[in-house]
């Protein structure tokens, strides 16, 4: 799909907030309301926007305790990676996974309340998930930068 200018400036908007109305968007875009809306639905149709969410602020939700861990498989064959992915993707502590290169298979973040509830994640969920070699984890010190727009 390719987009114009008024199409990227729509994503923006959105991204910022996505409970505007369509009155509001045309208002910004120097659009009529239809316009706007066949715009929207043109980019929902081409699943350049799969879903609308409400972002949470984890500290409200005593959800603020950040660690990056590190996965490795006793060995990477299709079997066992299949299984891991199966079996993370059910895991509600893990936000995001990621399959990548280098000397780790898997990049997980992981969201908790504190150490105590890390240490459970890791002992009763985690390392039961068979064919994991090893794990490194990182904890979050400061949230630098956090947002979900991708620039178009």
């Amino acid at each position: 799909m390719t987009f114009d200018v008024i199409d990227r400036k729509l994503l923006e908007l959105l991204q910022n907030d996505s409970k505007q109305t369509n009155k509001a968007l045309a208002h910004a875009l120097g659009l009529s309301v239809t316009a706007v809306y066949e715009r929207i639905k043109k980019l929902e149709n081409n699943k350049v926007v799969n879903r609308y969410v409400a972002l949470v602020d984890k500290k409200k939700v005593d959800k603020d305790f950040v660690v990056f861990c590190n996965i490795k498989l006793v060995q990477h064959t299709q079997d066992y990676v299949v299984k891991f992915e199966r079996e993370v993707a059910k895991l509600n502590e893990v936000l995001e996974c990621y399959h990548i290169s280098g000397d780790y298979d898997y990049l997980i973040k992981v969201l908790v309340e504190d150490m105590e509830a890390f240490r459970e994640f890791m002992v009763k969920k985690l390392t039961t998930i068979d064919h994991i070699g090893s794990t490194y984890s990182m904890f979050m010190i400061n949230e630098v930068k956090h947002t979900t727009a991708i620039s178009i």
